[in-house]
């Protein structure tokens, strides 16, 4: 059901963008034969990036956090009992057992990253083995499962990857437009040769900061979804308790971070570009339960 789910999302998205590409090239008066090949140049380098991220973010995650793998048999009785409760809550959603980690932090925070269901990762800070207790952090395992049986890595790659090759076409488009709208009866004019590329890395960012408010709002829909799997896995009191918890020992970095948007919490101002709903309306949300 859920892999019929995710393909029909996806099935969705490119309807969308078809869409609008269609409608793009119909109010330019473009013929389609024209831009084939550019629409395949677009398919091909929008998607390259997010499908490589993708089948590398468990190893890249493993290398760049020093994540140190735990299992039934590691010494401590609280990551032995952590690895036990993910194992338990993965029989239940009818999953192969993730990896699970342990990253160095200040931070209390997790993240579940990986191309597929059957090989993915689920880390927890270090710090946050000091102000959760094991029953919340056995929530919080809850959440990042459910990023990953609802498939939301590879959802939000197929969403970034239809946004890339949008976003390069119809720069590409607009730009040849506005050139041959500047040009003379004898072809002459136009934006030139610089001209045309600086106008196609205008038009990539300003269409590239659009196409990514309707991102965002997928994103916070994934939160919101994972907070109501780990409620139905080990109860909404301990997700609410998880969470306040979280944000009150939250620790900013000022460091880039590639996995901010698959932690459990990315403590931003709220806006039409948050990745992450507020963790006051998370929590109100769970109350409700």
């Amino acid at each position: 059901m859920k892999g019929i789910k995710r393909f029909g999302f996806y099935l969705m998205l490119n309807l969308l963008v078809t869409a609008m590409i269609s409608a793009v090239l119909a109010l330019f008066q473009i013929p389609l034969e024209s831009v084939s090949g550019l629409l395949l140049m677009c398919l091909i380098f929008g998607f390259a990036g997010s499908l490589i991220s993708l089948a590398l973010s468990k190893t890249i995650a493993k290398s760049s956090y020093k994540i140190q793998l735990i299992n039934s048999e590691s010494p401590d009785p609280r990551l032995r009992n952590l690895y036990e409760s993910i194992g338990k809550m993965a029989d239940l959603r009818r999953v192969p057992m993730p990896e699970v980690g342990v990253y160095p932090s200040k931070d209390v925070n997790a993240f579940a990253t990986g191309p597929s269901v059957r090989n993915s990762l689920i880390a927890f800070s270090s710090e946050m083995f000091n102000h959760l207790s094991d029953d919340e952090i056995a929530a919080v395992a809850a959440h990042e499962l459910t990023h990953i049986t609802e498939g939301d890595m590879v959802s939000m790659t197929l969403v970034m990857g239809l946004i890339n090759t949008f976003v390069m076409f119809a720069a590409r488009i607009i730009a040849a437009v506005l050139d041959g709208a500047m040009r003379d009866n004898k072809g002459r004019g136009g934006l030139g040769y610089f001209g045309y590329y600086i106008v196609i890395n205008i038009l990539q960012n300003v269409l590239m900061l659009l196409a990514m408010i309707p991102a965002s709002a997928y994103s916070r829909h994934r939160e919101y979804r994972a907070d109501r799997g780990a409620a139905e896995l080990t109860g909404p009191k301990d997700m609410i308790a998880a969470l306040s918890a979280i944000e009150e020992h939250y620790f900013p970095s000022d460091k880039q971070d590639s996995f901010a948007l698959a932690k459990i919490n990315n403590k931003k101002k709220m806006s039409l570009f948050a990745t992450h709903p507020p963790m006051a309306d998370r929590i109100d949300r769970l109350s409700r339960m």
